[in-house]
């Protein structure tokens, strides 16, 4: 035991992804399933990253793992630290890019945490083994891993996996595997396959069958564009008191509470007044924060996604959204229209806004507010706006990617001295 402490090294931190940063004598190296103030045994290490042997005393924050697949299954990394301490740590992954952006003072930060079986999306892979089907989430860098427990899915989906495999088993089209996306709409859930063979006529009837029998309305398979399998009811789900028709694969918070505090923050942020100038709505998507902005002013939105756009734009009728269909990062929206509106409200993909930030330093809109999935894009994105001479009024933080390094952040940012008298 004296032995074993003294090869025994302290980790000091997570790292970006999610896995425990430990110092040695040689330097810093990742080891996953480790938490800040595990002191552990490696069993072997490859440059900066090391194989844990075993933890010999366990940080404040450590926890037993609440999934028996933890450690195989590659959606949960982090599910050995508590959720508390979790949410702390993605606050500050959020901060810390905030403060790298240079902000002269940043707010203290509303943070929220969605809770476990909330999980409302899905991508699982599937692959014949033997004569089952094993329907899960890949190890990293590795197999697929049955998903014979989840804590993160919805009751309503991870009851459907089961006889999902039973009807995956008897496609023909199904050779060796394939992937499934799941939403679970309204409507129920809506499913979107991609397999190695050519689906026909019998493959469709049971597609049908399995529709029915378990409230699964639409059934399509990936292709450009996605081509409906099966269709044994009508497909909607709601943003506010609207009602749309998503497309196969459509964009969708992936959690119901998550959601609403995002929505909350986005229109906490909204000027009180000056609102008759409009908002101008960048990366609209099917129209998840599109209805409820235009409760409050006319919403010009644009969707560069065809799909999408044509959902928003067939619910949009009687609202007060004008939808757009336009490539942001081909044909950003232009200055001079940027700087009419009395908010710009953006919720890009992952890799950030692009060209589109340059257009709205040039206008200067005097509110925007930033939904972002990723704290690297967001410093990114930010630091023109700060140069710009934008002040960060207020931030909120949802962790709604439960054991993940994932993290959502809404922030608002206002130019000082323009229509400063329409803030709240």
């Amino acid at each position: 035991m004296e032995n074993a402490v003294a090869n025994a090294i302290r980790v000091v931190a997570l790292g970006n992804d999610g896995d425990g940063i430990a110092q040695t004598p040689e330097g810093r190296i990742f080891v996953p399933g480790t938490v800040p103030g595990d002191e552990i045994l490696l069993v072997d290490q490859n440059g900066t990253h090391g194989t844990l042997d075993r933890v010999l005393i366990p940080g404040v924050d450590r926890v037993a793992a609440p999934c028996s697949l933890f450690g195989r299954c590659g959606g949960c990394r982090i599910q050995n630290m508590a959720l508390p301490a979790l949410l702390d740590w993605k606050t500050g992954r959020v901060l810390d890019s905030l403060q790298r952006v240079g902000f002269d003072a940043i707010p203290t930060p509303q943070a929220h945490q969605v809770s476990p079986h909330a999980r409302r999306r899905v991508d699982l892979a599937f692959r014949r083994v033997g004569k089952e089907i094993v329907l899960g989430l890949h190890r990293r860098r590795g197999d697929v891993v049955d998903m014979t427990e989840c804590t993160l899915l919805d009751p309503t989906l991870f009851n459907l996996l089961t006889p999902l495999r039973a009807m995956l088993h008897s496609l023909p089209a199904v050779h060796t595997g394939g992937d499934i996306q799941i939403n679970l709409l309204d409507s129920g859930p809506d499913l979107l396959i991609t397999m190695d063979g050519t689906p026909d006529p019998n493959d469709r009837r049971i597609l049908a069958q399995f529709g029915k029998a378990h409230g699964v309305p639409r059934i399509s398979l990936q292709a450009r564009p996605p081509e409906t399998l099966a269709l044994t009811g009508p497909v909607f789900h709601h943003f506010d008191d609207v009602r749309v028709m998503p497309p196969p694969g459509a964009f969708l918070q992936p959690a119901r509470r998550g959601a609403a505090f995002i929505k909350a923050a986005v229109l906490a942020g909204l000027p009180r007044k000056g609102l008759k100038a409009g908002i101008i709505e960048l990366y609209a998507g099917c129209g998840t924060l599109s209805f409820a902005l235009a409760e409050q002013a006319k919403v010009h939105a644009y969707e560069g996604d065809r799909a999408a756009f044509a959902c928003l734009k067939q619910a949009s009728g009687g609202t007060r959204v004008l939808p757009a269909q336009r490539d942001l990062n081909r044909q950003p929206v232009m200055a001079t229209d940027l700087a009419k509106a009395a908010a710009v409200v953006l919720d890009p993909p992952h890799a950030g806004a692009g060209a589109q930030i340059a257009q709205i330093v040039a206008g200067k809109p005097p509110c925007v507010i930033y939904v972002s999935c990723n704290p690297v894009a967001l410093q990114r994105d930010l630091t023109p706006l700060r140069q710009a001479g934008y002040r960060l009024d207020s931030i909120t933080v949802i962790d709604q990617f439960l054991w993940s390094a994932e993290v959502e952040s809404v922030c608002v940012l206002t130019l000082p001295g323009k229509n400063r008298r329409n803030r709240r």
